[in-house]
């Protein structure tokens, strides 16, 4: 694989870490993004359950999650590491980087505030690197429920990794994203209503992603165009809910390029790309990558979502990306 390419980070920091950078350059080559964990295990993060954690006696909880944390802090240089090696810009970090720094009791919380050091050496080192680092906050991430406390936990979840992305000083823009779905269908009211209310913090990093139930591309289109929250469109989210056969359909074209007039700086434009595991309209995802819409070669950043991981990676530059 090539060596990563020459790029400016939003800090103004210009990397050429290759001899054919220049080269690399003027080819625009879609960045090709690792999603969380390597296939291989050099990519890996600890957790802990919060029934084991409840368990712990109040004075040994501090310590567990102090051990945890410092660890996955680690690895997640590791894994920039890793990119580095494997000459990719852009690393979906995992949403469970630092359980239980959420709970009511503020452990975890403070456990993190107090190794914001070690947060910004990395925040930095990313920066330096050129590699662009985001987040997906998990399922339980619902804006627009019925439920006051879905919503209520919905933004302490957002919270809580907006503070990890300021701890690692990254910036409050979409280049540090962080992508959710618009969760309960026919509620785009209810959604453009709460986004209005989001701290600056976490509105000025958060994306929207078309999924294929409650929320298709043109349905959460408008509700980006709404809010000025720009659209990371899923082509293959939407050939599902539309039954199509082909991720050429005029219509794929179409939602990518809606999609970029979302975002305020085109060239941070984000794409995701899977592939059926059984049949081309499987929901389920596939080790591999072997169809692409024409479309993405447009793309500036692709996150690749696919079980083999950096090996899906590497198997799409051989056919794809020639």
């Amino acid at each position: 694989m090539s060596a990563v390419r020459e790029s400016k980070s939003p800090s103004g920091v210009v990397i050429n870490n290759s001899p054919n950078a220049q080269q690399l350059q003027k080819t625009a080559l879609p960045h090709l993004g690792l999603v969380c964990i390597t296939l291989s295990k050099e990519v890996r993060f600890r957790t802990i359950t919060r029934k084991r954690y409840l368990e712990l006696p109040e004075n040994q909880r501090e310590t567990a999650l102090k051990v945890i944390y410092r660890e996955n802090l680690q690895r997640l240089d590791l894994a920039l590491t890793f990119c580095v090696r494997n000459s990719i810009q852009l690393y979906r970090m995992s949403s469970a980087l630092f359980p239980m720094s959420d709970l009511e009791d503020e452990v975890g919380a403070t456990v993190l505030e107090n190794m914001s050091a070690d947060f910004a050496k990395i925040g930095q080192r990313a920066a330096k690197l050129g590699i662009r680092m985001v987040l997906h906050p998990d399922q339980y991430v619902v804006l627009s429920s019925d439920s006051p406390q879905v919503v209520a936990l919905s933004l302490k979840i957002l919270e809580r990794h907006a503070r990890t992305l300021d701890l690692l000083g990254l910036p409050r823009s979409s280049w540090s994203l962080m992508n959710i779905h618009g969760g309960k269908s026919q509620r785009s009211d209810q959604l453009v209503d709460v986004i209005s209310e989001l701290p600056e913090n976490i509105k000025s990093r958060l994306t929207f992603e078309n999924d294929e139930y409650a929320y298709s591309s043109s349905e959460i289109l408008e509700v980006c165009q709404r809010t000025g929250i720009p659209l990371v469109f899923d082509a293959h989210h939407h050939i599902c809910h539309e039954s199509l056969d082909s991720y050429d359909d005029p219509s794929v074209a179409q939602m990518f390029y809606a999609a970029r007039e979302t975002w305020a700086n085109p060239d941070w434009q984000l794409v995701h790309i899977s592939n059926g595991q059984q049949a081309f309209g499987d929901r389920k995802h596939s080790d591999f990558i072997n169809a692409m819409p024409n479309v993405y070669r447009e793309a500036p950043w692709i996150e690749v979502e696919a079980k083999s991981k950096e090996e899906a990676i590497a198997h799409l530059r051989s056919w794809w990306l020639r």
